[in-house]
């Protein structure tokens, strides 16, 4: 266990150098970093929203409208086949869990019967003697269907967010129909619930030019159309547009969207994968001269006339856009459409002040818990004490350093797996001094005596030690927030405690040894 090859001697420095160096621009100021080389260190530990403040947000999606469309989609699949099929119904419409309709002509009854159960498995078909029909998906297509809603809504909420250049937020499911979502350090908290409070779902639709400005004024509509309203007003109320309700390309198809400039004026440009550019092109071409509407949350953003075809699958999105309203639009493109709107439940801001007290407590705790340990160690192992106390500075910066290179975020819990670390730090140096003390007094020499401690030691310190690992492992697997937090900063605590222990304070003892050459151990 004496034996320390120069190789090894040479990787213990550079793991320190390099811990010195990662954990440095914690200490220093915020200007210093910023003028480094892309290349060297630059990151500080990432602070939780308990330690630097920022928003917490209690998000619910709203899984009826899931349903709704899922309900849609099914009646829309059934008139189709009934009508491909020439078979005559009535009543076609959506309850709050079904689609009913009814069938004319008794003599189809059986042929219908045959063509709804095909259109989709996951759905109950019931019929009664007088046509009628009530088609009821199964509780395990609901479920998935929630499940997935669910989770891609997580998934487009952390887009958005990541976007923005909030460090490190918290995102999480909460039970079946929630979302919690933390935010350190932000600064603008309105902006992010306007992010995540639009769906988002862009189509592009024709606008009906055979209706009369009086007849949009009286609210009347021809079939096939709707009316809506512009989202910006130029002056008092916005604009009415007449839109056909058909989709002729939607949202889905977009693969880029910036944020630009045209004629001066902040624009979005778009566009889309190889199969919407197709679909694009076809449209603009077949509806040259006609006002082609862009349409977000069934509100227009902007309806410009088709002055030729648009072959190549991009575009211009004009409009009274600010820089960052053009810039919160094209991340919302981005980004994508949330699968159902979602609803703020619970909003709550953390000041800084909290924080600040969290931090003065948490340095005060370490410092205490700092001197007791080096005290101890000196006091009941002298020399070797001394070297375990520098062993424990580096396991300190060893930390700092590994937790701003992976950028975890420290919270208040992970605060006291730091200080937790401390007087773990040494418990492995402990039992190697202990078992050196036991040689000794069984009368070895010095260099026996240690080489002996080292090795009979190493095993039980190896053992304590993973078996602290695997928990920290498991509450980090099935735990959450703070909880995560605390193993993330005891794991790397455990690791490279062991890495001082083992290595740092062998090599010091071993250049020691060697130096001077002593008859007694002075520990």
């Amino acid at each position: 266990m004496l034996q320390f090859s120069a190789f090894k001697k040479i990787v213990v420095t550079l793991v320190c150098l390099i811990g010195i160096l990662y954990a440095s621009p914690n200490v220093l100021r915020d200007d210093i970093p910023l003028n480094l080389p892309d290349f060297a260190p630059g990151k500080k530990v990432s602070l939780g929203l308990d330690l630097q403040g920022g928003s917490y947000l209690l998000l619910e999606v709203d899984l009826t409208v899931v349903i709704k469309e899922y309900l849609e989609s099914i009646t829309s699949s059934v008139r189709q086949q009934l009508r491909k099929e020439k078979i005559g119904y009535r009543g076609l419409g959506t309850t709050r869990s079904s689609v009913i309709l009814k069938i004319r002509n008794e003599q189809e009854f059986e042929r219908a019967k045959v063509l709804l159960f095909a259109i989709d498995k996951a759905n109950n078909v019931i019929m009664d003697g007088a046509g009628n029909i009530q088609i009821t998906p199964k509780d395990e297509s609901i479920k998935s269907r929630k499940i997935a809603a669910l989770q891609q809504s997580i998934e487009i909420v952390r887009r958005r967010i990541d976007e923005t250049g909030v460090r490190e937020p918290t995102i999480q499911r909460q039970g079946e129909s929630r979302i919690l979502v933390q935010l350190p350090g932000v600064d603008d908290p309105e902006r992010v619930k306007a992010l995540l409070g639009q769906t988002a779902k862009m189509v592009f639709r024709l606008v009906d030019v055979t209706t009369s400005a009086s007849e949009v004024m009286a609210g009347r509509t021809p079939p096939g159309s709707e009316i809506l309203r512009a989202a910006m007003a130029e002056d008092g109320e916005p604009q009415a547009y007449v839109i056909k309700k058909r989709v002729m390309l939607s949202g889905e198809h977009l693969i880029d969207a910036q944020a630009t400039f045209q004629d001066g004026q902040p624009v979005v440009s778009f566009r889309f994968d190889t199969s919407g550019a197709k679909k694009f092109g076809k449209v603009t071409t077949k509806h040259v001269n006609r006002p082609f509407a862009i349409v977000l949350d069934n509100k227009v953003i902007s309806a410009p006339v088709i002055r030729e075809p648009i072959l190549g699958g991009t575009g211009i999105i004009s409009g009274n856009f600010t820089v960052r309203s053009a810039n919160d639009l094209a991340l919302l493109l981005r980004a994508g459409a949330l699968p159902a709107p979602l609803t703020v439940l619970e909003e709550r801001t953390v000041g800084p002040g909290l924080g600040v007290d969290s931090i003065e407590a948490g340095k005060m705790a370490s410092v205490i818990g700092i001197c007791l340990v080096v005290i101890f160690m000196i006091i009941c192992y002298g020399l070797f004490g001394i070297f375990a106390n520098i062993a424990l500075f580096f396991n300190i910066i060893l930390i700092v350093g590994a937790l701003s290179v992976l950028q975890a975020t420290l919270t208040l819990p992970g605060i006291a797996g730091i200080v937790l670390t401390i007087g773990m730090a040494v418990d492995a140096n402990v039992l190697i001094f202990e078992r050196i003390r036991e040689e000794v007094a069984l009368g070895r020499t010095p260099i026996s005596a240690i080489d002996a401690g080292y090795k009979r030691a190493l095993t039980t310190i190896i053992d304590s030690n993973l078996t602290t690992l695997f928990a920290a492992l498991c509450l980090y697997s099935f735990g959450s927030g703070p909880i995560k937090g605390f193993s993330v900063t005891l794991a790397i605590g455990i690791l490279t405690s062991m890495f001082t222990a083992i290595m740092l304070t062998r090599l010091l003892i071993v250049v020691w040894l060697r130096r001077r050459k002593p008859d007694v151990i002075p520990i």
